[in-house]
């Protein structure tokens, strides 16, 4: 590996940091993000859920949200066993890339360690997965606590207690299902690394801005920030 190799997996990892703070940092002068935004749409739902005896809505949701982490679970494990069956024919590969003019291998070893690296990202989207999943389900067993109609109209601060934690659990799920998606998306622009680290560095810049357009400038942003 060259200088040029570990500039492009520095730049890599700043910009990594660097997206996950300015979409999660709240400070008096930041924009908001989507998922900021998206947050205090999981507050309004549960604190509506309240006002309601019939949740099979709500229960609905909780589903969907769990089948989603576990679709993206499942695939950060299989993209793990590619990653192992790529070392394992790693002559194969070898022999290949030395034939492509416009890739830069840079050697056996250069090659296993960025394949390494490559399955560390997927063991790390899938530990967020997982644990994303396991919340969304602790989330379903505190919602199932929450007091019905009468009971939330009697007693409104324990109501608005056992929301609040239904809340909480439910956002700090959904941020560990983001920072297994962030991974996800970010892998693919280290892909580009198997190329060149120039075109490692223009991937995840590409991808990076994209990412930021979408948390920032997106449609999606403007329809729920209509009424903020």
């Amino acid at each position: 590996m060259t200088i040029i190799d570990y500039v492009a997996l520095v730049v890599f990892v700043v910009l990594w940091t660097s997206y996950t703070y300015v979409t999660t940092a709240t400070t008096p002068f930041s924009r908001t993000s989507l998922n900021q935004a998206m947050a205090e749409r999981r507050r309004k739902w549960i604190y509506n859920s309240l006002t309601r005896d019939l949740k099979m809505i709500d229960t609905q949701i909780m589903a969907g949200l769990q089948n989603g982490t576990a679709f993206f679970a499942s695939t950060s494990i299989l993209a793990i066993g590619g990653c192992f069956a790529l070392l394992g024919a790693t002559d194969r590969v070898e022999s290949v890339f030395r034939d492509m003019p416009f890739v830069q291998y840079g050697g056996r070893t250069a090659f296993e360690i960025k394949v390494i690296g490559l399955t560390c990202l997927f063991g790390y989207a899938f530990f967020k997965f997982g644990w994303s999943y396991r919340l969304f389900n602790y989330c379903t067993i505190l919602f199932g606590g929450m007091p019905m109609l009468h009971e939330a109209n009697a007693n409104r601060e324990a109501a608005e207690h056992a929301a609040e934690t239904v809340i909480r659990m439910n956002i700090i799920a959904a941020k560990n299902f983001n920072d297994g998606l962030r991974t996800i998306f970010l892998s693919i622009g280290y892909l580009g690394w198997f190329i060149s680290p120039y075109v490692f560095m223009a991937s995840t810049v590409i991808i990076t801005v994209a990412l930021l357009r979408r948390q920032f400038f997106s449609e999606a942003r403007r329809a729920i920030m209509d009424d903020f």
